[in-house]
């Protein structure tokens, strides 16, 4: 049985679906895409985390929701119980030496503008929840907002959620935002501990904390010695340190919830278990 919690006015799973790793660069092509997405549904999963500026550079843009909006179209289950979220304010290029990057753009005629398509990739008239991507340094926070809260205005999208944010600039979000504001989405992991502080502000505020990259990333490196512990408490349960992982982290609070990444069917249904592991007072002390 899949843990459930409320987003906001939601009941969705705790462990959503991060679309990202099937659609950027790397990825495992269209049909692994629609399969791997299709598993994840299949076996539970009713929240699905996409964005604008999925896509590899140079190539279609907004292919990570078009692949959702497939998917759904696709499956042959109860598509009205699935939370599709999708964020606004990133786009992808390539840097002088032809590396990926990810340029910010929060203009809010152009945040309108992405919102509105973003709606149209998806197939709805209206966005179960949009978030703010990312905070463009040459725009006044307050103003890309104000464009969120128009598109909440204008029913393009039902609520509203803020990413990669500080206290700081969450609060500009709630006093703009209001009650249409019901996610924040950090990355936290236990090689990224320093939302913490956003993480326990989101529990007294009464709302969600959706955690990116919960098993800490593909694309940087990182210490794997970090993942040791759990390593530790996955070979005393018999499950993959992944669902270790993911298990800690919903143990935070009611309104943690997770949103793994896969390139294939077999690693999102792994992930999508670690709602059913019970981790004890032992295991705790070792994790942190």
């Amino acid at each position: 049985m899949m843990l459930h919690r409320n987003l906001g006015p939601f009941d969705t799973t705790a462990i959503g679906h991060g679309e990202m790793p099937l659609t950027i660069e790397n990825n495992r092509g269209h049909d692994v895409g629609i399969e791997t997405l299709h598993a994840s549904l299949d076996a539970g999963c009713r929240h699905i985390d996409t964005a604008w500026a999925y896509y590899t550079p140079g190539e279609e843009e907004q292919t990570g929701e078009k692949l959702v909006r497939e998917a759904l179209d696709t499956w042959h289950g109860p598509k009205d119980e699935v939370l599709v979220a999708t964020k606004i304010g990133l786009r992808r290029a390539y840097d002088d030496a032809g590396k990926p990057i990810w340029p910010r753009d929060g203009k809010p005629e152009h945040l309108l503008r992405y919102g509105k398509e973003s709606a149209m990739a998806l197939g709805v008239d209206t966005i179960d929840l949009l978030y703010m991507h990312r905070h463009d340094p040459e725009v006044p926070y307050n103003e890309s907002i104000e464009a969120l809260k128009q598109l909440v205005d204008e029913g393009v999208a039902q609520y509203a959620g803020v990413s990669n944010v500080t206290i700081e600039q969450l609060d500009i979000a709630r006093g703009i935002l209001g009650d249409k504001l019901i996610a924040v989405q950090n990355q936290y992991s236990p090689i990224h501990l320093d939302t913490q502080d956003t993480l326990d502000y989101c529990a007294k505020l009464g709302l969600a904390f959706v955690c990116w990259s919960p098993l800490g990333g593909y694309r940087h490196p990182y210490d794997e010695t970090k993942f040791d512990p759990f390593r530790e408490v996955a070979a005393k349960h018999g499950v993959s340190y992944q669902q270790v992982v993911l298990a800690w982290e919903l143990a935070k609070g009611d309104h943690m919830f997770v949103i793994p990444g896969a390139h294939r069917p077999e690693t999102i249904l792994d992930s999508l278990k670690a709602g059913e592991l019970q981790l004890d007072d032992e295991d705790f002390a070792k994790l942190g």
